[in-house]
């Protein structure tokens, strides 16, 4: 599974251990979902998705998926 999460956190303007903060985990789970060795529980990845406001799916992906446009108009 691929996802938009470190581009999304620094767009933020947001550190590894200040999204870790936000989502109660740690800083090395972020960096390890970012970097695509730990695919994110469920309920994480809703938090993932309330935190930025989105869709999970505008966040993670399949691998090998085509490349999608935003969910939102």
């Amino acid at each position: 599974m691929t996802n938009h999460l470190r581009d999304m956190r620094t767009d933020r303007g947001w550190s590894q251990a200040e999204l870790a903060k936000r989502l109660g985990v740690s800083r090395q789970t972020v960096n390890a979902i970012e970097t695509g060795r730990y695919d994110p529980s469920l309920p994480l990845a809703f938090r993932l998705a309330d935190i930025f406001d989105m869709a999970i799916e505008e966040i993670f992906e399949p691998d090998g998926a085509p490349a999608r446009a935003s969910l939102r108009a």
